[in-house]
């Protein structure tokens, strides 16, 4: 029972509804005024989001089209934790050499966020890579059309800064790496 006066006690959860990469659970639930009521939220595995610097200072990006909204996005590279890999520093490089063919000398934890925790169980890990180089190909899942690119940290920051960039988890990587540590680098200025 939750011991919290804010607390829902969940009475029961099923999966209503399961696909590759989520799954969307309802629960019936007792709200702290003692109604009953359902909820339901989408449940994923745990992701990583690499911001990437080359030795020049420059980040890799990637241009990908994102059927959801019905365009291309340009962002960082994301992907979800894989059952195989030995921990989200193992995930992190794993999506970066997919995604990018690039690999990184140096990873860094930034930060942990729940980007959605209002509909979403969805927990996000973002990284710092240094010294990425294109190493290899590009390995993409059956369903990426991705396209890597670098592009300065300041007209990165510019485009966030602009709204040219929409994604949220670019948005909130760049954003929080340029608030925390704004002068990190000379190299990344």
């Amino acid at each position: 029972m939750p011991t919290d006066p804010l607390a829902w006690d969940t009475r029961e959860r099923r999966v209503a509804y399961s696909c590759p990469g989520f799954d969307v659970v309802n629960e019936s639930v007792r709200l702290p005024d003692g109604t009953e009521s359902e909820f339901d939220y989408l449940s994923d595995a745990p992701s990583v989001c690499v911001l990437p610097f080359t030795p020049d200072g420059d980040v890799v990006c990637i241009e990908e089209w994102r059927q959801a909204v019905s365009r291309i996005s340009r962002g960082l590279p994301v992907g979800g934790v894989e059952p195989n890999d030995a921990g989200l520093e193992t995930a992190a490089r794993r999506e970066l050499a997919e995604e990018t063919g690039y690999e990184a000398t140096e990873l860094e934890p930034l930060v942990t966020v729940e980007p959605a925790n209002g509909i979403a169980d969805s927990v996000l890990h973002f990284f710092v890579a240094d010294g990425c180089r294109p190493t290899a190909e590009q390995r993409l899942d059956h369903n990426e059309s991705i396209r890597p690119m670098e592009l300065s940290l300041e007209k990165l920051t510019d485009a966030v800064a602009a709204g040219e960039i929409r994604d949220g988890r670019t948005v909130l990587a760049v954003s929080y790496y340029r608030l925390v540590d704004p002068e990190r680098s000379p190299a990344r200025k």
